[in-house]
């Protein structure tokens, strides 16, 4: 209930926040003709249309699961992400297009003055809170999109910086600036987009997690006294959760109540680990000979959060 309350909340804030950025930058655009005032506004009018999609899409991931998807919904996050991804690559596009045929037909847009420097600071201001707040709410609640959106808005600084320099240029005697600072922000704009299909993608194919939470995941199931050693350590993403399995290897002299104890321990600590999901775990007791060296699990033993290991 939390997660949801806290994901439907920066949905709405992020949402608000573009649809003002809109109005303050084409107002400007409007009354100046600026390119970068325009490319400005266009690139925030996209934030705020996928704004709406990334609303609506996690309405649906933070519904609880039902009996078609026992699991939850979190699973369509990534999906909303590359929806995200291409409104990116649309407006990235548009605006390098409309910079560039500026350039060649020598026909660059009006100075944006005094106002239009204060609506781009404003803007770069309100955009370094919403990635801040849209990426540490992101990791906490293990939300692709909202990760997404705290990229874009990141690199809304930046574009917003750029625009900063061709208005300033234009102030200067240097009109050529400007539409050299929306070009610079449609190339901004794509590579934010690239980002974000990189990164979700590996969520959609089942890509292994990072190396890191691997280790965590092994260090977890050893970490039970009565656990010897673990074998066919397998961790992917499903969505944005991830699926475990491995093998665990015991004595086997002891029970099988003692044995399904042991068993759930060890389920339960790796589900504590917030990105996992679910997990599988198969008993292999030692008098039937199936406890085997594994070189993976054993580098893991030695792993350290640094990403080295501690020998």
């Amino acid at each position: 209930m939390e997660r949801k309350r806290a994901i439907r909340r920066v949905g709405f804030v992020v949402l608000a926040a573009n649809v003002l950025l809109v109005a303050g930058k084409a107002g400007v655009w409007w009354t100046t003709g600026s390119l970068a005032l325009g490319s400005e506004a266009v690139n925030s009018l996209a934030d705020a249309v996928y704004s709406t999609i990334i609303l609506g899409g996690l309405y649906l991931t933070t519904k609880p699961p039902d009996w078609e998807h026992p699991h939850g919904h979190e699973r369509i996050e990534p999906f909303i992400s590359l929806f995200v991804a291409v409104g990116i690559f649309a407006a990235g596009g548009a605006i390098l297009w409309q910079s560039t045929s500026s350039i060649l037909a020598g026909t660059y847009g009006g100075d944006a003055g005094t106002l239009g420097v204060v609506v781009l600071v404003v803007a770069a201001a309100a955009k370094y809170v919403l990635y801040r707040y849209c990426y540490s709410v992101g990791r906490e609640q293990n939300s692709p999109a909202l990760v997404a959106a705290g990229v874009d808005n990141r690199n809304d600084i930046l574009t917003a910086g750029a625009a900063l320099v061709g208005v300033v240029g234009g102030q200067f005697g240097y009109p050529i600036l400007d539409p050299l600072a929306a070009m610079v922000v449609s190339i901004g704009i794509v590579y934010t987009g690239y980002e974000i299909v990189r990164d979700n993608v590996n969520y959609l194919v089942g890509a292994a997690p990072p190396e890191y939470l691997r280790a965590l995941i092994v260090q977890t199931a050893l970490s039970h006294p009565d656990v010897y050693g673990a074998h066919d350590v397998v961790a992917h993403y499903v969505g944005p959760e991830i699926d475990v399995s491995l093998h665990i290897e015991v004595e086997g002299d002891m029970t099988i109540a003692e044995a399904h104890d042991i068993e759930t321990w060890v389920v339960q600590a790796i589900r504590n680990i917030d990105e996992v999901d679910d997990v599988f775990v198969h008993i292999d007791p030692k008098e039937l000979g199936e406890w085997k060296e594994d070189d993976e699990t054993e580098r893991y033993t030695m792993f350290s959060p640094d990403g080295g290991d501690d020998r």
